[in-house]
């Protein structure tokens, strides 16, 4: 399968009664934005314990384990590597041990600046032990004179750049920053006196905490033992440039986005496909899962009823062995199956969230007329993809990216629909009520230098 990915998703508690199982349980709905590997690291005021490993959560996390983790603060990390840099050298939470404090950080996002930064660092002195933009954040923090952790995080923060939104935990405090442009999401919850951080809201509902407020871009907030948290805003000019993935496919549906509720914003965009793109037909479908509230939305607006025509396996996960080159070519069927009796001698409508090399979207689709479905009109919730990002989701090169190469007809004849019909760029800033969203991959215009 040839799907997309954000690169991490990071969730931090401060003061909480059994912080580690609390982290367990956030890192386990924040699942879906990280397989590769996952860490946790807590505090009980004089020490830091980490535990990290290869693989979900439910793989890596057992009570003996979580049992080493002691303390009422921590910070966990699940990740999926953009680069091809895997190993247990880039799980986070990386945790750093300096005769000026010790510390830990987690990492969500992805620094443009990095490689510049890291030779500079390198010729300074600095040795890396993985190939992580966290590790460069935390060696710009070691490299400052600075005695005051507050102070030094600043002047990191001046340094870097990109999207990011990370955690830094030390002994007594809990550091959050996110970027200026605001281009990954991070908020926080109250849970029993206590705080959460998480990078999505669905992650509150599973420990039971309160969503409070979004950090806002530009922001760092630190929590410490006694006090109340204290906000510093690092960046004068800030922006609300939030990933447009986000929406449209990297979050949960239930997850709240500077308040916009998921769901809504791509029912949204499937009603507003349904008004710009009608067509005859029997029945709507939505590729399981990201694309099943836009169908709802495309079915509610053209009357036309959605049905649950595709099925998918939801045992085909991180661990799915290879099969042969027979079975690869037809690789989408382990996936999704499609439900004959619904599909046959029917005129079909398939909602997807987005066309990246299209492969994909051409076996879904010979799928569907295979199961006997007469004709496949395709909607994609977002406008074509053709430019490569550079922010965190795995799409780094334009050759990736079938819509960089080919017009929309071609597309349509590649994937061997009878008509494809893309979200225009204005309709998902209107999806959300929203007056600026990145759009860089749809457009070319990147909301931070390039280096």
């Amino acid at each position: 399968m040839n799907e997309i990915n954000e690169e991490c998703g990071i969730f931090g508690v401060f003061e909480c009664k059994n912080a580690a199982e609390l982290t367990y349980y956030g890192l386990h709905a924040l699942q879906h934005r990280g397989q590769e590997g996952c860490g946790i690291c807590t505090t009980d005021g004089a020490d830091l314990y980490r535990e990290r490993g290869e693989g979900l959560v439910i793989e890596i996390f057992n009570e003996k384990k979580l049992a080493k983790e002691k303390g009422d603060c921590a910070i966990g990390h699940v990740r999926y590597s953009t680069d091809g840099s895997g190993g247990l050298d880039n799980v986070q939470p990386f945790l750093f041990r300096h005769h000026t404090g010790d510390f830990s950080i987690a990492l969500n996002g992805s620094l443009v600046n990095f490689r510049q930064l890291r030779m500079a660092l390198e010729t300074q002195g600095s040795i890396f032990q993985s190939s992580s933009d966290a590790e460069i954040i935390a060696h710009l923090m070691k490299m400052n004179r600075r005695e005051n952790r507050t102070n030094v995080i600043e002047e990191a923060l001046t340094v870097i750049e990109g999207s990011y939104a990370f955690l830094v935990l030390t002994k007594d405090k809990l550091y959050v920053c996110r970027d200026p442009n605001g281009l990954r999401p991070v908020s926080i919850g109250k849970l029993n006196g206590g705080y959460v951080i998480s990078s999505e809201t669905c992650a509150f509902e599973a420990v039971g905490a309160t969503f409070i407020r979004d950090v806002e871009p530009g922001e760092m907030i630190i929590f410490e033992k006694g006090k109340e948290p204290k906000s510093i805003r690092f960046a004068e000019n800030t922006s609300h440039d939030m990933c447009a993935m986000e929406f449209v496919y990297f979050a949960r549906p239930d997850s709240e986005i500077e308040g916009i509720n998921v769901h809504t914003f791509r029912k949204n965009c499937g009603k507003y496909l349904a008004r710009l793109a009608p067509v005859e037909a029997d029945l709507v479908v939505g590729v399981p899962d990201s694309s099943i509230s836009g169908a709802i939305g495309y079915a509610e607006e053209s009357g036309i009823p959605y049905e649950m025509g595709l099925i998918k396996n939801k045992y085909i996960g991180r661990t799915f062995i290879q099969p042969s080159q027979e079975l690869r070519e037809k690789g989408v069927r382990l996936k999704l199956s499609p439900v004959r009796s619904l599909i046959t001698g029917k005129k079909v409508i398939l909602l997807d969230d987005s066309i990246v090399r299209g492969t994909t979207c051409k076996r879904i689709v010979r799928m569907l007329k295979d199961a006997g479905a007469k004709e496949v009109h395709v909607r994609i919730c977002c406008p074509p993809m053709k430019y490569p990002c550079f922010y965190g989701v795995d799409t780094s090169s334009s050759d990736e990216l079938i819509s960089a190469k080919l017009s929309v007809e071609e597309v349509r004849q590649m994937i061997e629909a009878d008509s494809l019909f893309y979200l225009p760029e204005e309709y998902l800033l209107k999806a959300g009520s929203r007056t600026e969203l990145c759009l860089a991959c749809y457009n070319g215009k990147y909301p931070t230098c390039l280096y």
